[in-house]
Order: structure tokens, then C-alpha cells, then sequence
């Protein structure tokens, strides 16, 4: 079965430094600032032969208001009641600080079992906090280390009397819905991307139907790239969300350079990316950035304009449009969908634009028909003459790959064949073929003389 373990605690103990230690690999930010983490993180890890799934969690600060700390605290709590056991970690540098023993009362509430973790004990100076940490009333607290790996072997074995105590039936195949196709086929990574507080994580709120995602007024709540696992109609889906991206040049703050790099990260891993724009500041200097970096990168692309229930409807797609064909040409026939995350209105129909275009991006084109359409094409616009003032002889083409598709034309003498050329048969590819919303590669090779090393 696999273990579901929610690491929690205040800010700056170390709770995202022993996620990645479980994990294995740096996937949550760690920063000397305090609070770095705001939303729920999810990642499968391995312990000796433990199959986990680890939360980090945001640091606890206790607040009566609604505000970002306690929206933060109500996302722990979700974290600690989907758990089968919670990591309570403390700062044995510090000792015990009111805060600890708040949470803790809070998390005896609860009545799901805890590991007391006494972490950055990696000498004999923490003993005596240590044992203070037992009138925190969460049993009997492990010496540990999370930066340096310290006391992983009592982790495992505190985790393995857990396991054994939970009954089997509480596993569940999130896969058992699937038929033998559908299992086949790997989730489709799917990226939420935008500047900050255009309704990033209010539409993955929406699409989750669930309160995933920590959102509020306030811009740049969201730090962290953050996956979650997701059906659509049948469809397995990995759904991205991340931080908000602003110009390069006025990113001074070392914790939004990192978070800005887990942003573009996601967003290159991605398969699809869903680029959100504020329905009254559609296609500004950055969301273009944002779109070219991600076709450069060879990914999917739609354009979800949000907030559509507010915005001046007509003038905001007469810009959008204007601005597409002006100044992102190689986003030619990207879906744009009008939506309102917060009124969860045409979320379907932007889900079936992720599809189709996804669909897309795998095609691959019978060579028949392609080099059919590839003779159509030269016989209508020739190429021209070459550098040498020869007509330049372009003999066939053919799809070298998929994800994005990428093919390759052969000729004699491709040497000087200008970029517009190139240009006209990419636009006639799209168009032909439907390959709107995705990046085209195109190739020319030179094809090789059989008669060249006879004499």
C-alpha cells in the first residue's frame, strides 16, 4: 500500500529540506525565508520499502481573521485529515515556541497518528530540547536531520508500525476506472501559466472542483509549482499550477527568482501549457513572452482568457486578436477560450481545446497524403532561385518525429533557401493538417548524390 504522510509544523523548520530528502530530488523550494511554502505539495517517494505519498505543508501561524495565514492553516488541516500520519517537525536550535505547542494541540485533535520529529540535531547541543518536546503530548520525539539525512532509519521504522496498523481496504487504485486502453496511456502534463493574480490557481481550484489551492486578493500567494492528479472524462492528467511570472528585469527578490525558475520548469516539462490572461490587460509585453518561450520550447499552447463575466467583451477580443497576429506569429491558430474561473463558466469547453490540441501535438501525418500536399504546394508556389541562380529542387518530405511534430525536407541543393519560404510551407502545413496551437519544425536536408564517389 502506499503511505500517505503530511510533513507539518511552523515556518523555517525544515519541512520542505525533508521533503526533498523523502522525495529524493530538490522539487520544493527551500529559502532561509520564513513561509516559503504556501499551498499543498504532493510527490511520491520511496523509504528502504515504504511506498509513501508526501505532503508539505505550509509553516503554521495562528490567525482569527480571514486572511493568507489562515487560509494557509486550512489547507494544512485539509493535508493532516487525507493523511495516514503526519510529520510534526520542530527546531531543536530554538526549542519550543508557542506556536509548536498551539499546532500540536490542534493536531491532537484530530486523532490521526504523528511522528515527532526533533530536527537540526546534528549534535549535542538539542538534548534538552528534546526532551521538553515530550509536553507536547505527540509521543516520544526522534533526534533527526532532514538537511543531512540524520536518523532516517527511526523515521522508517516509526512509519512501518503506522503502516502495519492501517487496514488495506483504505488503499485505493486511482486507476481501477480505467479500461485496458485508457491504462495504457501516461497522463498528459498539463501547466497553468500567467502572470501573478490573473486566476491561476482559482481555475485549478475550478477544474479540481476542490479548494486545492490556497487563493486570495493578494498577489503572488502561489510560490510553488504544484501538480495534481486528475481524471477528465476518462483522461489521466498531471494539472500544473504555478507562480505567477513577471518581467525579468523587475525580479530582484532571490525567492521569486526560484520560484520564476520552478515556473518556466513546470512549464517546459509540460506537454500542454494553459496560458491565463486578465480579460482587462489581454496579451501584454510578458504574456508574449510567457507564449513564444513556451512554442520555442515545443510545447502545446492554449490561451484561456479569465474574468470573462467582468470584462468589456467585444474591445478585450478585437486587442486579443490584433495583438496575436501582430506580434506572435508562430501562435497562429491557437485556441483562445473565455472563461470565468471563479463562475466556473466554460471550463469544458477549454478542456476540450487541451484535448484537441494535445491530440495534435502527437499527430503524425500519413507520408501519402503529406507528400501529396508537399508536391500541391510546389507546384502553386515554387521555391526560389538559390544562391548558385539555380532553382533549388526540393525532392520530398517526411515527419521525422512527433511531440511537436518535426519534419524533414530533402533536396540537392537547399543551400539559400530563404526563411519565407519556409514560413509559407509551415503556414500551409498548419492550415492543411490542423495543427493549430502547436509549434511546427521544419527541416531541410541535403539529399545525397549516389553518383558522388563513382569515377
Amino acid at each position: 500500500m502506499t503511505l500517505k504522510v503530511a510533513i507539518i509544523g511552523r515556518p523555517n523548520v525544515g519541512k520542505s529540506t525533508l521533503f526533498n530528502r523523502l522525495v529524493g530530488r530538490k522539487v520544493a523550494i527551500v529559502h532561509d525565508k520564513p513561509g516559503v511554502t504556501r499551498d499543498r505539495k504532493e510527490a511520491s517517494a520511496k523509504l528502504n520499502n515504504l511506498s509513501l505519498k508526501i505532503i508539505d505543508t505550509a509553516g503554521y501561524e495562528y490567525s482569527n481573521e480571514d486572511n493568507l495565514e489562515k487560509r494557509m492553516w486550512l489547507q494544512t488541516q485539509k493535508a493532516i485529515k487525507d493523511a495516514d500520519v503526519s510529520l510534526f517537525l520542530f527546531d531543536a536550535r530554538d526549542g519550543l515556541q508557542p506556536y509548536d505547542e498551539h499546532l500540536a494541540g490542534l493536531v491532537r485533535q484530530e486523532g490521526k497518528p504523528v511522528v515527532l520529529l526533533a530536527n537540526k540535531c546534528e549534535g549535542k547541543l538539542q538534548e534538552d530540547s528534546i526532551h521538553e518536546a515530550y509536553k507536547l503530548g505527540l509521543g516520544e520525539p526522534i533526534p533527526f536531520s532532514a538537511e543531512h539525512g540524520l536518523g532516517l532509519l527511526d523515521l522508517y521504522e516509526a512509519l512501518k508500525d503506522i503502516e502495519e496498523t492501517i487496514p488495506e481496504e483504505n488503499e485505493v487504485d486511482v486507476l481501477d476506472e480505467l479500461d485496458d486502453e485508457e491504462f495504457k496511456k501516461k497522463p498528459i502534463q498539463l501547466a497553468i501559466v500567467g502572470r501573478p493574480n490573473v486566476g491561476k490557481s482559482t481555475l485549478v481550484n475550478a477544474l479540481l472542483n476542490d479548494e486545492r489551492m490556497l487563493t486570495g486578493p493578494e498577489a503572488g500567494v502561489t510560490r510553488d509549482a504544484i501538480t495534481s492528479e486528475w481524471k477528465y472524462k476518462g483522461r489521466r492528467i498531471n494539472l500544473v499550477d504555478t507562480a505567477g511570472l513577471r518581467r525579468q528585469s523587475r525580479i530582484s527578490d532571490s525567492l521569486e527568482k526560484m520560484s520564476a525558475a520552478s515556473t518556466k520548469r513546470a512549464a517546459f516539462l509540460a506537454q500542454v501549457v494553459v496560458l491565463v490572461l486578465d480579460a482587462d490587460a489581454v496579451l501584454d509585453k510578458q504574456d508574449l513572452t510567457i507564449a513564444r518561450q513556451v512554442l520555442d520550447e515545443g510545447r502545446a499552447l492554449v490561451i484561456a482568457v479569465n474574468k470573462w463575466d467582468i470584462a468589456k467583451r467585444k474591445e478585450t477580443l478585437q486587442r486579443l486578436n490584433d495583438r496575436l497576429q501582430s506580434s506572435l506569429a508562430q501562435a497562429d491558430g491557437v485556441p483562445t477560450v473565455t472563461i470565468s474561473a471563479l463562475k466556473k463558466e466554460n471550463l469544458d469547453k477549454l478542456m476540450s481545446a487541451v484535448l484537441k490540441v494535445y491530440d495534435r501535438w502527437n499527430v503524425r501525418i500519413p507520408t501519402a497524403p503529406l507528400n501529396q500536399w508537399f508536391a500541391d504546394m510546389i507546384d502553386k508556389y515554387p521555391p526560389p532561385l538559390g544562391k548558385n541562380k539555380r532553382r533549388i529542387k526540393l525532392r520530398y518530405i517526411t515527419q521525422a518525429k512527433t511531440r511537436p511534430p518535426a519534419f524533414y525536407i530533402f533536396s540537392s541543393n537547399p543551400e539559400g533557401l530563404p526563411d519565407a519560404y519556409l514560413s509559407y510551407l509551415t503556414n500551409q502545413l498548419r492550415s492543411t493538417f490542423n495543427l493549430g496551437g502547436i509549434p511546427i519544425r521544419i527541416t531541410v536536408r541535403k539529399t545525397n548524390n549516389p553518383y558522388a564517389d563513382k569515377k
